[in-house]
């Protein structure tokens, strides 16, 4: 497996979406709120291709509803 960024980036990117959090956005990791111990694996690229995507959902009326990170598979 390979991770990505230096820590300080991993943190800076971390702490961005835990704004969006205290702003009332929440974020998704596989389907459910982040633990402390989930954050992390964003950022690694599996030996199988799998990694990390990041999809931002809208709310009808144009705003960020919602940011979801899910396992894809690069094939």
């Amino acid at each position: 497996m390979k991770k990505y960024g230096t820590e300080d980036q991993r943190r800076q990117y971390v702490d961005g979406f835990r704004k969006y959090e205290s702003k009332g956005i929440p974020v998704y990791i596989d389907g459910r709120k982040p633990g402390k111990e989930d954050w992390d694996k964003i950022f690694w690229v599996n030996e199988d291709g799998a990694f990390y995507m990041c999809d931002y959902v809208g709310s009808e009326e144009g705003g960020l509803k919602e940011i979801h990170f899910d396992k894809v598979y690069n094939r």
